[in-house]
Protein backbone atom coordinates (compact mmCIF):
# COMPACT_ATOMS: atom_id res chain seq x y z
CA UNK A 1 0.00 0.00 0.00
CA UNK A 2 2.89 2.40 0.61
CA UNK A 3 3.48 2.60 -3.16
CA UNK A 4 0.01 4.03 -3.72
CA UNK A 5 0.53 6.83 -1.23
CA UNK A 6 4.04 7.62 -2.47
CA UNK A 7 2.51 8.77 -5.75
CA UNK A 8 0.10 11.14 -3.99
CA UNK A 9 2.25 12.32 -1.09
CA UNK A 10 2.03 16.02 -1.98
CA UNK A 11 -1.77 15.93 -2.41
CA UNK A 12 -2.01 13.95 0.82
CA UNK A 13 -0.06 16.59 2.75
CA UNK A 14 -2.05 19.46 1.23
CA UNK A 15 -5.59 18.20 1.59
CA UNK A 16 -5.93 15.51 4.25
CA UNK A 17 -7.77 16.86 7.27
CA UNK A 18 -6.04 17.60 10.53
CA UNK A 19 -7.57 16.25 13.73
CA UNK A 20 -9.44 18.24 16.38
CA UNK A 21 -7.81 19.17 19.70
CA UNK A 22 -10.67 17.43 21.53
CA UNK A 23 -9.51 14.09 20.12
CA UNK A 24 -5.99 14.47 21.50
CA UNK A 25 -7.23 15.88 24.80
CA UNK A 26 -9.45 12.83 25.26
CA UNK A 27 -6.63 10.41 24.37
CA UNK A 28 -4.01 12.17 26.51
CA UNK A 29 -6.36 12.18 29.50
CA UNK A 30 -6.17 8.36 29.48
CA UNK A 31 -2.37 8.12 29.80
CA UNK A 32 -1.03 8.77 33.32
CA UNK A 33 2.33 9.96 31.95
CA UNK A 34 3.17 12.05 28.88
CA UNK A 35 6.80 11.12 28.29
CA UNK A 36 6.81 9.22 24.97
CA UNK A 37 4.28 8.68 22.19
CA UNK A 38 4.73 6.55 19.07
CA UNK A 39 2.72 7.61 16.00
CA UNK A 40 2.65 4.63 13.63
CA UNK A 41 1.97 5.16 9.93
CA UNK A 42 2.48 8.86 10.52
CA UNK A 43 2.25 9.79 6.83
CA UNK A 44 3.00 13.50 6.64
CA UNK A 45 2.84 13.86 10.42
CA UNK A 46 -0.61 15.35 11.01
CA UNK A 47 -1.16 13.47 14.28
CA UNK A 48 2.49 13.62 15.36
CA UNK A 49 2.41 17.42 15.34
CA UNK A 50 -0.53 17.50 17.76
CA UNK A 51 1.04 14.86 19.99
CA UNK A 52 4.23 16.94 20.16
CA UNK A 53 2.30 19.64 22.00
CA UNK A 54 1.32 17.18 24.75
CA UNK A 55 4.05 14.53 24.97
CA UNK A 56 7.68 15.27 25.77
CA UNK A 57 8.91 13.18 22.85
CA UNK A 58 7.25 11.66 19.79
CA UNK A 59 8.61 8.96 17.53
CA UNK A 60 6.77 9.05 14.20
CA UNK A 61 7.29 6.13 11.81
CA UNK A 62 6.23 5.36 8.27
CA UNK A 63 7.18 2.99 5.46
CA UNK A 64 7.07 5.75 2.82
CA UNK A 65 10.07 8.08 2.45
CA UNK A 66 8.01 10.35 0.19
CA UNK A 67 5.36 10.84 2.88
CA UNK A 68 8.02 11.67 5.47
CA UNK A 69 9.57 14.16 3.07
CA UNK A 70 6.46 16.33 3.44
CA UNK A 71 6.18 15.97 7.22
CA UNK A 72 6.44 19.10 9.38
CA UNK A 73 9.58 19.01 11.49
CA UNK A 74 9.44 19.88 15.21
CA UNK A 75 12.26 19.61 17.78
CA UNK A 76 10.62 16.84 19.83
CA UNK A 77 9.48 14.68 16.89
CA UNK A 78 11.82 12.04 15.52
CA UNK A 79 10.69 10.82 12.11
CA UNK A 80 11.87 7.31 11.27
CA UNK A 81 11.56 5.30 8.06
CA UNK A 82 10.78 1.66 8.89
CA UNK A 83 9.97 -1.53 7.00
CA UNK A 84 6.34 -2.74 7.12
CA UNK A 85 7.30 -5.54 9.52
CA UNK A 86 9.80 -4.85 12.29
CA UNK A 87 11.96 -7.50 13.91
CA UNK A 88 12.42 -7.32 17.68
CA UNK A 89 15.86 -5.78 17.28
CA UNK A 90 14.59 -3.25 14.70
CA UNK A 91 11.72 -2.32 17.01
CA UNK A 92 14.09 -1.57 19.87
CA UNK A 93 16.66 0.18 17.69
CA UNK A 94 14.30 2.30 15.57
CA UNK A 95 11.34 2.87 17.87
CA UNK A 96 11.71 2.35 21.61
CA UNK A 97 12.81 0.03 24.39
CA UNK A 98 10.53 -2.53 25.97
CA UNK A 99 7.75 -1.09 28.18
CA UNK A 100 8.84 2.51 27.54
CA UNK A 101 5.99 4.04 25.52
CA UNK A 102 3.02 5.81 27.14
CA UNK A 103 0.87 6.04 24.00
CA UNK A 104 0.68 4.50 20.54
CA UNK A 105 -1.46 6.27 17.94
CA UNK A 106 -2.48 5.15 14.47
CA UNK A 107 -4.35 7.74 12.40
CA UNK A 108 -6.27 6.47 9.37
CA UNK A 109 -3.84 3.56 8.89
CA UNK A 110 -4.41 0.56 11.15
CA UNK A 111 -6.69 -1.13 8.58
CA UNK A 112 -3.58 -1.65 6.41
CA UNK A 113 -1.54 -3.38 9.14
CA UNK A 114 -0.69 -7.01 9.79
CA UNK A 115 -2.61 -6.81 13.07
CA UNK A 116 -1.38 -9.99 14.85
CA UNK A 117 2.24 -8.95 14.32
CA UNK A 118 1.60 -5.31 15.09
CA UNK A 119 -0.24 -6.08 18.31
CA UNK A 120 2.75 -8.09 19.54
CA UNK A 121 4.87 -4.98 18.99
CA UNK A 122 2.27 -2.90 20.82
CA UNK A 123 2.34 -5.22 23.83
CA UNK A 124 6.14 -5.15 23.87
CA UNK A 125 6.70 -1.37 23.79
CA UNK A 126 3.75 -0.08 25.85
CA UNK A 127 4.10 0.48 29.56
CA UNK A 128 2.02 -1.97 31.58
CA UNK A 129 -0.73 -1.82 32.67
CA UNK A 130 -1.67 1.74 31.67
CA UNK A 131 0.00 2.15 28.27
CA UNK A 132 -2.65 3.20 25.74
CA UNK A 133 -3.23 2.43 22.08
CA UNK A 134 -5.52 4.75 20.11
CA UNK A 135 -6.50 4.12 16.48
CA UNK A 136 -8.91 6.26 14.54
CA UNK A 137 -10.30 6.73 11.06
CA UNK A 138 -12.32 9.39 9.34
CA UNK A 139 -15.07 8.42 6.97
CA UNK A 140 -16.43 10.20 3.89
CA UNK A 141 -16.48 14.01 3.68
CA UNK A 142 -19.76 15.83 4.25
CA UNK A 143 -20.39 19.16 2.51
CA UNK A 144 -24.10 19.80 1.92
CA UNK A 145 -27.05 17.95 0.41
CA UNK A 146 -26.29 19.00 -3.18
CA UNK A 147 -22.59 18.06 -3.16
CA UNK A 148 -23.14 14.93 -1.08
CA UNK A 149 -25.82 13.70 -3.51
CA UNK A 150 -23.17 13.72 -6.26
CA UNK A 151 -20.50 12.29 -3.98
CA UNK A 152 -22.54 9.26 -2.82
CA UNK A 153 -22.82 7.47 -6.20
CA UNK A 154 -19.27 8.55 -7.07
CA UNK A 155 -18.00 6.84 -3.90
CA UNK A 156 -20.32 3.84 -3.80
CA UNK A 157 -20.40 3.02 -7.53
CA UNK A 158 -17.53 4.65 -9.44
CA UNK A 159 -14.81 4.16 -6.83
CA UNK A 160 -15.98 0.92 -5.24
CA UNK A 161 -14.13 -1.49 -7.61
CA UNK A 162 -10.81 0.22 -6.89
CA UNK A 163 -10.80 0.21 -3.09
CA UNK A 164 -8.73 -2.38 -1.29
CA UNK A 165 -10.81 -4.78 0.88
CA UNK A 166 -9.47 -3.09 4.02
CA UNK A 167 -11.48 0.01 3.17
CA UNK A 168 -14.56 -1.80 4.46
CA UNK A 169 -13.14 -1.47 7.97
CA UNK A 170 -13.19 2.32 7.56
CA UNK A 171 -16.72 2.28 6.13
CA UNK A 172 -17.67 0.28 9.23
CA UNK A 173 -16.18 3.01 11.45
CA UNK A 174 -13.66 0.51 12.87
CA UNK A 175 -16.46 -1.24 14.74
CA UNK A 176 -15.50 -4.63 13.26
CA UNK A 177 -11.72 -4.29 13.49
CA UNK A 178 -9.89 -6.68 15.82
CA UNK A 179 -8.97 -4.62 18.90
CA UNK A 180 -8.02 -6.90 21.83
CA UNK A 181 -7.39 -4.28 24.51
CA UNK A 182 -8.96 -3.29 27.82
CA UNK A 183 -11.19 -0.21 28.21
CA UNK A 184 -9.38 2.89 29.46
CA UNK A 185 -10.37 4.59 32.69
CA UNK A 186 -13.75 6.31 32.52
CA UNK A 187 -15.11 4.12 29.74
CA UNK A 188 -16.79 0.72 29.68
CA UNK A 189 -15.67 -0.28 26.18
CA UNK A 190 -13.02 0.51 23.59
CA UNK A 191 -15.32 2.51 21.29
CA UNK A 192 -15.67 3.63 18.63
CA UNK A 193 -16.01 7.12 20.12
CA UNK A 194 -17.08 9.82 17.67
CA UNK A 195 -15.39 13.15 17.00
CA UNK A 196 -15.45 15.47 14.00
CA UNK A 197 -12.89 17.56 12.15
CA UNK A 198 -13.58 20.33 9.65
CA UNK A 199 -11.57 21.74 6.76
CA UNK A 200 -12.33 24.82 4.65
CA UNK A 201 -12.05 23.88 0.99
CA UNK A 202 -12.71 25.28 -2.44
CA UNK A 203 -13.67 22.94 -5.25
CA UNK A 204 -10.10 22.52 -6.48
CA UNK A 205 -9.03 21.50 -2.97
CA UNK A 206 -11.94 19.07 -2.77
CA UNK A 207 -10.86 17.46 -6.06
CA UNK A 208 -7.24 17.30 -4.86
CA UNK A 209 -8.46 15.49 -1.75
CA UNK A 210 -10.35 12.94 -3.89
CA UNK A 211 -7.24 12.45 -6.01
CA UNK A 212 -5.25 11.62 -2.87
CA UNK A 213 -7.32 8.44 -2.37
CA UNK A 214 -5.69 5.07 -2.93
CA UNK A 215 -8.73 4.10 -5.04
CA UNK A 216 -8.12 7.05 -7.36
CA UNK A 217 -4.48 6.04 -7.86
CA UNK A 218 -5.38 2.38 -8.40
CA UNK A 219 -7.95 3.34 -11.03
CA UNK A 220 -5.48 5.68 -12.72
CA UNK A 221 -2.88 2.90 -12.86
CA UNK A 222 -5.50 0.78 -14.63
CA UNK A 223 -6.18 3.54 -17.18
CA UNK A 224 -9.43 4.74 -15.59
CA UNK A 225 -10.00 8.42 -14.79
CA UNK A 226 -12.56 8.49 -11.97
CA UNK A 227 -12.88 12.27 -12.15
CA UNK A 228 -13.97 12.24 -15.78
CA UNK A 229 -15.35 15.42 -17.38
CA UNK A 230 -19.00 14.52 -16.76
CA UNK A 231 -18.30 13.74 -13.09
CA UNK A 232 -16.43 17.02 -12.66
CA UNK A 233 -19.32 18.89 -14.28
CA UNK A 234 -21.80 17.29 -11.86
CA UNK A 235 -19.65 18.28 -8.89
CA UNK A 236 -19.24 21.84 -10.25
CA UNK A 237 -22.99 22.35 -10.60
CA UNK A 238 -23.63 21.06 -7.10
CA UNK A 239 -20.73 23.00 -5.57
CA UNK A 240 -21.70 26.34 -7.17
CA UNK A 241 -25.39 26.03 -6.35
CA UNK A 242 -25.21 28.11 -3.15
CA UNK A 243 -22.86 30.74 -4.60
CA UNK A 244 -20.13 30.13 -2.01
CA UNK A 245 -16.72 29.28 -3.47
CA UNK A 246 -15.31 27.89 -0.21
CA UNK A 247 -17.14 25.46 2.03
CA UNK A 248 -16.66 23.81 5.38
CA UNK A 249 -16.12 20.08 4.78
CA UNK A 250 -16.85 17.84 7.77
CA UNK A 251 -15.05 14.55 8.37
CA UNK A 252 -16.56 12.28 11.07
CA UNK A 253 -13.82 10.57 13.11
CA UNK A 254 -14.19 7.24 14.90
CA UNK A 255 -11.75 6.29 17.67
CA UNK A 256 -10.89 2.91 19.16
CA UNK A 257 -8.90 3.25 22.38
CA UNK A 258 -7.70 0.77 24.97
CA UNK A 259 -4.92 -0.03 27.39
CA UNK A 260 -2.52 -2.91 27.24
CA UNK A 261 -3.23 -4.11 30.80
CA UNK A 262 -1.13 -6.93 32.17
CA UNK A 263 -1.36 -9.21 29.13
Amino acid sequence: MAQLFIKQAKQYAQTRPSYPPQLFQFIASKTPLHHLAWDVGTGTGQAAQSLAGIYKNVIATDTSPKQLEFATKLPNIRYQLTPPILSSSELEQNVAAEASVDLITIAQAIHWFDLPKFYKDVEWVLKRPHGVIAAWCYTVPEVNNSVDSVFTPFYNINCEPYWEPQRKLVDDKYMSIDFPFEPVDGTDNTGPFEFVTEKLMDLDGYFTYLRSWSAYQTAKDKGVELLADDVIDNFKRAWNEDGHERKVVRFPIYLRIGRVGNC
